[in-house]
């Protein structure tokens, strides 16, 4: 077989080659871009049924229409992904689509019961306790169903992303398997051109030499029927010629000549096999560096500084595109060597019109031999540089240009036909492995989403239980403290004969009362989102302390003496102190809590100070102990909600509501402490401006005057709330009935009615069994409509309607809080009294 015949069959075998990874190549990518698809498709099931359960959640909260208006559009959008299966083709996966689009509709049937449910509830309240049952069971077959639609979509996405894995490693394969097979193809064509050429070749450079010196007997005797061997057969005939006559010097030297050219254009053509292996190889590398990196930036470095290093360039860029212009992304080192304004600056601005890189971003590969007489800025301004051949390579991925790789030399027509096809190839696995990146950010940004989501429900329902369950404790408390606050209240007004010391214990009852309602009232804002409107006046830290000291005594001086255990306390008063704006039972609130955390953390006993200081600007009480102290790890998280270092003992809102207290007031909480060295919190409150003319302390309210006798029913549940509201209003001239639940009192009123003696107006407790105050309220107004009715509830502003502060039930005239104080029950009598109700006849 002649020569020319292997190169030939050698050159249809590389391109053979070349086009069999070009076909496998392009099966890889397609499975690559259909995984990619069904990856977002799963991606996109996640997200409705995530946002189902939101809206669920949303509307169960707020019962607005928007929401509502939001879950059916959602539900028809997550609908027609599901039906839409042309992507999902294994029977697991089918199953699961299939399991997702039967829960769909059950979902929508609880949905649309809750819907009914609320309607229902609207239009018969006194069926509410059965409702508020159903309510809650459909409430939470819809999160079960919910919860059960997103592990099934989060299992399919996650085979999603097993496909997507799955492809890309065949890619990796099959390019590493057709690297290996182009080689092997190239390293046999060359091994048998070598077989073929070279070593007969070299035969005949042996004889050539032999029959120069003189030696006309050698014989080649070569067999072979290619041009080398004819070549070895003129050879012989040549030295057999050579034998018989006398043959010219000059003709040997042109023989030797047309070899010496054959021999150049055989080794030219090794060269270029060598070379077309060589970047073979180098494609093969960078692909495999840049498939392992899994950012976009970390991408494009390792694709500049490889083409610096490896190919070599002297200019390498890459421009990403930016809303119609070209921005410098990456920028190679040898753009630092470029004289000049000719260096380009990570973030410059390339326009693309004007520098004639139009066919480049449309997907065409761009060569420019020579630029040194370029008129476009850009390529003058490389020019400059002293860089004189350009070649611009898109960087596409699913037909869609987002950037170009821009690369340069200083020689003039530095780039062969090979390198240029080498930048070509090697853009679309960049931009492939771009894309992969992109994708790779989105998957986890989808996550970190999902799970900062999961952990906001959690936190939400916890705070929900814990509010709802705030919300009867402080029920009970109302009622049990309302007789306290009346007698207490009524003593310090009457009993003149009070030993000074009685009533000043009498005072610290009344405010230790009064921090109690307070707290009691703020218990609800556990669940309620808006904060509470604080009523500031202006209120003096020292007078604050003593009495935070005098409250607390039992807990830093009896208790732990009962287990031998002294904790002194010390008292720091700063003289002249200026008043702060604030509300004084929140502040109190917030020492007494930070006086119980420093007890606790004098297990052993030690020193409590109780410390207030000025510095011009800002009034500071500060709470210090000598215990155990805390790690700076602990300080650093010591103010989070929930966060506790007691174990079951503790709560971990302590802290928690005294920085909330500290964020209402604008004031500062800053803790010190060390292991060991005790622990020191300050309270920082800004002083009002010019706080040497800042107003007086409010004057003590002056006595309510009594309304005139009256008949007053008096209905609660409770008898010592009832007793002693019925002791109070009698002290005041009243004439008081007591009805003791809501159905005595309807038909004491409804006695009364039929007798000569109507009440002028009528107090009743909200929360009773069986017949609670609302029914009382109505059926009272339907006996008559002009009679006063005072509701009495444990559970404060909740009777209220959220967002309209002055609403309240139509059958109700005024209501009072428990627990309830004696100048409240006289303000309220007035007010009846003055808007003229009068009793029906």
């Amino acid at each position: 077989m002649k020569i020319i015949t292997r190169l030939k069959w050698a050159q249809w075998l590389c391109v053979a080659g070349v086009a069999l990874a070009i076909l496998l190549m392009i099966g890889a990518t397609r499975q690559v871009r259909q995984e990619l698809q069904r990856n977002e498709r799963a991606g996109e099931i996640v997200s409705g049924v995530v946002a189902l359960r939101y809206l669920s959640l949303e509307y169960a909260q707020t019962q607005e229409r928007r929401s509502h208006v939001q879950w059916q559009l959602r539900k028809d959008s997550l609908q027609g992904l599901l039906l839409r299966d042309d992507l999902f083709r294994e029977a697991e996966e089918s199953q699961l689509l299939h399991d997702l689009q039967e829960n769909l509709p059950l979902l929508a049937r609880h949905f649309s019961e809750l819907l009914l449910v609320r309607q229902e509830l609207r239009a018969t309240p006194e069926r509410a306790e059965v409702l508020h049952l159903l309510e809650a069971r459909l409430f939470g077959q819809l999160m079960s169903r919910t919860q059960d639609m997103i592990r099934d979509a989060e299992e399919l996405a996650r085979r999603s992303r097993q496909g997507v894995l799955s492809a890309q490693q065949n890619a990796t394969a099959v390019a590493a398997a057709l690297g290996l097979l182009l080689a092997l193809t190239v390293l046999g064509a060359l091994a048998l051109t070598i077989r073929s050429v070279a070593h007969p070749l070299e035969r005949l450079r042996r004889g050539a030499e032999l029959v120069g010196s003189g030696k006309l007997d050698f014989r080649m005797n070569m067999k072979a029927v290619d041009e080398v061997g004819d070549l070895a057969r003129a050879f012989d005939a040549m030295t057999e010629r050579l034998r018989s006559t006398t043959v010219s010097r000059d003709e040997l030297v042109n023989v030797n000549a047309a070899l010496h050219d054959e021999m150049a254009v055989r080794h030219g053509a090794e060269l270029k096999v060598q070379a077309q292996l060589g970047r073979l190889s180098l494609l093969h590398q960078m692909t495999r560096s840049i498939g392992e990196r899994q950012d976009l930036r970390s991408i494009l470095q390792v694709l500049v500084r490889s083409l610096e290093d490896q190919l070599p360039v002297d200019f390498a860029c890459v421009f990403l595109l930016q809303e119609g212009v070209l921005e410098a992304s990456c920028v190679g080192l040898g753009n630092a060597l470029l004289p000049g304004d000719a260096a380009l600056k990570e973030g410059a601005q390339v326009s693309i019109d004007n520098n004639g890189l139009s066919r480049c971003v449309k997907g065409q590969l761009v060569y420019e031999p020579d630029i040194s007489g370029s008129e476009f800025p850009f390529p003058h301004r490389l020019a400059r540089g002293g860089l004189n051949s350009l070649v611009l390579a898109p960087l596409q991925a699913e037909s869609v240009v987002f950037g170009v790789l821009a690369v340069a030399r200083t020689i003039p027509n530095a780039f062969s036909s090979g390198e240029c096809e080498f930048l070509r190839q090697l853009s679309e696995h960049a931009a492939l492995a771009a894309r992969q990146a992109q994708l790779y950010g989105a998957l986890q940004q989808a996550y970190h989403t999902l799970h900062a989501t999961q952990q906001s429900v959690t936190r939400e329902e916890r705070l929900r239980a814990l509010g709802q369950m705030a919300s009867g404790i402080a029920h009970d408390i109302n009622n049990a403290i309302s007789p306290v606050a009346l007698y207490t209240e009524t003593l310090l007004e009457t009993e003149t004969g009070l030993s000074a010391s009685g009533r000043s214990n009498l005072q610290v009852i009344a405010r230790a009362i009064d921090d109690v309602a307070a707290t009691v009232a703020r218990m609800r804002e556990l669940y309620r989102r808006r904060e509470p409107q604080m009523e500031l006046t202006s209120v003096s830290l020292n007078v604050l302390a003593q009495q935070v000291a005098d409250l607390t005594r039992a807990r830093w001086s009896d208790m732990p003496q009962q287990r031998g255990v002294v904790i002194s306390m010390k008292l720091e008063l700063a003289p002249g102190l200026p008043s702060v704006m604030g509300s004084e039972p929140e502040i109190r609130e917030a020492l007494t809590n930070l006086v119980f955390n420093a007890v606790d953390a004098m297990p052993e006993g030690g020193a409590l100070t109780l410390r207030t200081r000025s510095t011009g600007e800002h009034a500071i009480v500060d709470v210090v102990d000598s215990g155990v102290g805390m790690d700076e790890s602990t300080r650093r998280h010591c103010l989070d909600p929930f966060f506790t270092t007691k174990g079951e003992r503790g709560s971990g809102l302590g802290l928690a509501t005294v920085n909330s207290m500290a964020e209402r007031h604008s004031a500062v909480v800053q803790v010190e402490s060390m292991i060991g060295q005790g622990t020191t919190v300050s309270l920082a409150f800004p002083l009002p401006q010019a706080h040497l003319a800042m107003p007086p302390l409010e004057a003590p309210a002056t006595t309510v005057a009594v309304a005139e006798p009256m008949r007053l029913l008096v209905i609660d549940d409770d008898p010592a709330v009832l007793a002693s509201m019925t002791t109070i209003l009698q002290r005041d001239g009243h004439t008081v009935v007591a009805a003791n639940g809501g159905a005595a009192g309807i038909d004491q009123f409804r006695a009364s009615m039929e007798s000569s003696l109507p009440f002028d107006a009528v107090f009743s407790d909200l929360g009773m069994p069986h017949v609670d105050g609302r029914k009382v309220a109505g059926c009272i107004k339907e006996l008559s409509p002009n009679t006063p009715v005072i509701l009495v509830t444990g559970w404060g502003q909740r009777l209220i309607p959220e967002g309209d502060v002055d609403a309240k039930p139509a059958s109700v005239d005024e209501v009072l809080s428990k627990p309830p104080r004696v100048r409240e029950l006289r303000e309220v009598l007035l007010k009846v009294h003055k808007v003229g109700y009068s009793p029906a006849s």
